[in-house]
């Protein structure tokens, strides 16, 4: 049953005419996804915001009052999607939430720049802000994957990671794929093509974009795994998860009653401001290590 906060939002997404999403040209689904977010996220809390650049890759920085520690923050949008704009709420509420400034990366996006291109730039920020220790690595849906990755490769610069319904494993097989493929947001076919115009025929089962299918996870810093419980990533999140946990990595997995993908970014609603409060009171408890 879809949370009561959200399912108005599905109800629209279900009813909206046009071609399916899997259809929609990228530019046009680009405008759409920006348009979305600027109708259901609102402006997040105001707190000090600069741009600047990191690497060689465009960032947005926010620094709340007292901060302690960094967390390097990774979009989403299927690698396709998304920019600085539309993590710009989530991130500033999520700054706040965990009272350490975010770097939020505007990393290369597909068709334009396939992989590995935003995985590169998602792993130069992360390394550009090593230094600034603590540090954990953050994202949601795509970016989460790239926040995986990005752990996988640095573990040892890192004191956690966030992932929020993130892409986990290029097999887009699971059960959650056959219960949730259509109506409920994001749909099977469209996150199949997602991963084919991101990988544009390269290898999709190797660890750095299925890191489902990392030989080795031990090691890895803390992980808060976050899930909702309608949304094709569902299973593939939670069972890297427990992957994560039978390697001896301390994982926290919170599945989100009710929710839907793309919730997480819609602060206009008190659901995903609680949750951004639950992952941010998480991160701080693991920046202070």
């Amino acid at each position: 049953m879809i949370d009561p906060e959200l399912q108005p939002i599905l109800d629209a997404m279900v009813a909206a005419p046009g071609p399916p999403p899997e259809d929609v040209p990228v530019e046009q689904a680009r405008a759409a996804h920006a348009a979305e977010t600027a109708r259901l996220a609102g402006e997040g809390p105001d707190l000090p915001v600069r741009d600047d650049e990191l690497a060689g890759v465009r960032v947005r920085i926010y620094e709340p009052a007292g901060a302690r520690g960094t967390v390097a923050y990774f979009h989403g949008g299927g690698w396709v999607l998304g920019d600085l704009q539309t993590a710009d709420a989530v991130c500033r509420a999520l700054a706040l939430a965990a009272r350490a400034r975010v770097v939020s990366a505007d990393y290369r996006l597909a068709p334009e720049h396939r992989y590995p291109a935003a995985l590169e730039d998602a792993l130069a920020v992360t390394r550009a802000l090593a230094a600034d220790q603590p540090l954990a690595v953050a994202g949601d849906s795509a970016g989460g994957n790239l926040a995986a990755v990005a752990a996988l490769r640095l573990k040892e610069q890192l004191r956690a990671q966030l992932l929020v319904y993130p892409v986990i494993d290029a097999g887009v097989n699971t059960p959650s794929y056959a219960a949730f493929a259509e109506h409920y947001g994001l749909t099977a076919a469209a996150m199949r093509r997602f991963w084919n115009l991101y990988l544009d025929g390269a290898d999709g089962l190797q660890p750095d974009a299925s890191p489902l299918r990392a030989a080795d996870l031990s090691g890895l810093p803390p992980a808060y795994v976050l899930t909702a419980e309608c949304d094709v990533l569902r299973d593939e999140g939670e069972a890297y998860a427990a992957a994560l946990e039978r390697a001896g990595v301390r994982v926290t997995l919170d599945r989100r009653k009710g929710a839907i993908h793309g919730f997480w970014r819609w602060q206009t609603t008190a659901y995903a401001r609680a949750t951004v409060r639950a992952a941010g009171a998480a991160l701080r408890a693991a920046l202070d290590g």
